[in-house]
């Protein structure tokens, strides 16, 4: 591992002894990497048909009563999860967000590698705020506002007050043709990240309310 500090940390799995336990070969990650904020290790097989991921829940003793998603990052498994059997090739994400079924998996070819990712099931993080405007992104591209303005206002019931997500739906909607929800939206976002008002001086996504006599005031945070 380089980098080990409060800026950075990098880590190759492959760098990190394997623990042979429970079956199978376990790379502790989360350990190497001090991570605090979820869980996150590594498993391996070297051979096809080899244990990747033992048989297991997440409601037993040893477990974090957490969601997992398995990354497979090199090699191929074959996921077992519930009564169905998945295919998964490199690049395949499998996610198991109830902590009541069993899963596992084998390596179908040699050298499979799978990062596992887990936080707790009871205590879901916020979704970051930029995931909105960037999921907004496509609809907004393509010209379909209304869509853009009904996927980016779902973060408004965790980032109620968000200057970027507020600036974001404001140019949503002034595209849109709602001149008095883009004048609001655009207000809040000005009043509460001042670079919002350059941002908006330049933008034509607002050149249908440039004219309109509330968008200085606006501009101003009110």
């Amino acid at each position: 591992m380089k980098g080990d500090d409060a800026k950075v940390r990098v880590a190759r799995i492959d760098e990190i002894e394997p623990v042979a336990v429970a079956g199978g070969l376990y790379h502790p990650l989360r350990r190497a990497l001090g991570v605090r904020a979820f869980g996150i290790n590594a498993y391996s097989a070297r051979a096809a048909g080899d244990q990747l991921i033992e048989t297991h829940d997440e409601t037993g003793a040893g477990s974090g009563g957490q969601e997992e998603a398995y990354v497979v990052v090199s090699g191929r498994a074959t996921f077992a999860v519930g009564d169905e059997e998945i295919d998964a090739p490199a690049g395949t994400v499998v996610f198991v967000p109830d902590v009541a079924v069993k899963r596992s998996a084998v390596a179908a070819e040699p050298d499979t590698v799978a990062l596992v990712v887990g936080g707790p099931a009871d205590r879901p993080l916020p979704v970051s705020p930029f995931e909105y405007w960037f999921v907004a992104e496509a609809p907004y591209q393509e010209g379909d506002y209304k869509r853009a303005i009904e996927i980016a206002s779902e973060g408004f019931e965790q980032w109620p007050d968000h200057a970027h997500l507020h600036y974001q739906v404001a140019c949503y909607q002034a595209l849109d043709g709602n001149a008095d929800a883009a004048l609001e939206h655009l207000a809040t976002a000005c009043a509460r990240d001042d670079r919002a008002k350059e941002w908006a001086r330049g933008d034509r996504d607002f050149d249908s309310i440039r004219d309109d006599p509330r968008f200085a005031q606006a501009l101003a945070g009110g």
